[in-house]
């Protein structure tokens, strides 16, 4: 099923918390609503549930206008951070509350209602915790089953808001594999809201940006991270360095570094501002002849399979933040205190009204 988002206003008060926003869900995608604390996505998620009403603006799905339609009347699965299963009903019963409570006349047979029971068990791989209760099982069991409890009422729509945010970070990257190939075997349309930046990069098929009730940028993953279209998408989606520069005729300046900068062309003398990811920071022993900025090792942060490096400007002092392989650091052989040539291997640049 399809969701169409057209044009939704929602204000709390004083408080703008959606302002004119207007997406696509397309039938079967998995889309990631990101963006810190407050920017208005679990008011989106709410909106699309039925939970909320907006105060403007339109929700379809199929292209039919739901924005009027009672959350019961809408076919959605909603998983929430904190689970909400019921405490003094075993795993099965949680499941299978959702088809107990249909009006008789679509409530299915108690037959029916075990075999699509086990039958979720058995698709979250929990099948053999059916007699237990939810304060005998894990973080992760219990979010697994939130789940198969969204999923009993065939939803044609789940909305997950922070679904693995209360759990500790290596059970949250196993159940976001999870996750992913549960949904690539059900393709049920699915939004989930988080403010982990890796999270909806390793699990959505496109990922909403949101910042202060508007959207900054809709893409895949790899579009959103390499494309980033602000620099707030820029900052939000993983570490960045912030050069100040100036652009005239496609070249840019920081400090003695000239680097070409052809999609500012007609730009002449104007202040920009140049974001480099770590690893796009290449560092030398030696100038290689092109211009660097010589800088000084200050702090060395091994991090798994990379190095972290902290890099000081010999011309101002600002700190450049780099990373390299282990097997690059082993080449270079760095020390704190040594000093070496760097240079951004690619950056992208805004001008500074648009920045």
């Amino acid at each position: 099923m399809s969701i169409e988002i057209r044009n939704v206003r929602k204000n709390f008060g004083s408080f703008s918390a959606l302002n004119d926003i207007s997406l696509d869900v397309p039938s079967g995608e998995l889309v990631a609503l990101l963006g810190p604390s407050g920017c208005g996505k679990t008011t989106l998620l709410r909106i699309i549930a039925g939970l909320e009403s907006p105060d403007q603006g339109q929700v379809l799905f199929n292209g039919e206008d739901t924005t009027e339609r009672h959350v019961r009347e809408r076919q959605v699965g909603f998983v929430f951070q904190h689970y909400a299963l019921f405490r003094h009903m075993t795993v099965f019963e949680n499941v299978a509350f959702g088809l107990r409570v249909r009006p008789k006349q679509t409530r299915p047979t108690e037959a029916e209602i075990h075999r699509r029971v086990h039958e979720l068990l058995n698709l979250v791989q929990l099948d053999w915790l059916a007699d237990r209760y939810p304060p005998q099982l894990s973080g992760g069991q219990r979010q697994r089953i939130a789940l198969a409890r969204a999923l009993a009422v065939e939803p044609k729509v789940l909305l997950l808001d922070e679904p693995f945010g209360a759990l500790d970070a290596q059970v949250r990257k196993d159940l976001r594999r999870w996750l992913r190939r549960l949904h690539d075997e059900l393709h049920i349309t699915s939004v989930f809201v988080t403010h982990d930046q890796e999270e909806a990069l390793e699990v959505a098929d496109r990922i909403v940006v949101m910042n202060k009730g508007v959207v900054e940028q809709i893409g895949t993953p790899g579009e959103v991270y390499d494309n980033p279209a602000t620099p707030f998408v820029y900052h939000f989606l993983g570490n960045v360095n912030l050069f100040h520069s100036r652009v005239h005729a496609g070249f840019a300046r920081i400090g003695e570094l000239e680097l070409e900068a052809p999609e500012h062309a007609a730009a002449a003398d104007a202040a920009a501002l140049a974001y480099v990811r770590p690893h796009d920071i290449d560092i030398q022993r030696e100038p290689d002849g092109a211009s660097a900025f010589k800088a000084e090792v200050s702090f060395i942060h091994p991090i798994g399979p990379i190095v972290r490096l902290e890099l000081r400007r010999e011309d101002n002092s600002e700190i450049v933040e780099a990373e390299v392989t282990r097997e690059r650091f082993r080449e270079l052989d760095l020390k704190d205190g040594e000093s070496v040539y760097i240079k951004p291997r690619a950056m992208k640049l805004f001008l500074a009204e648009a920045a």
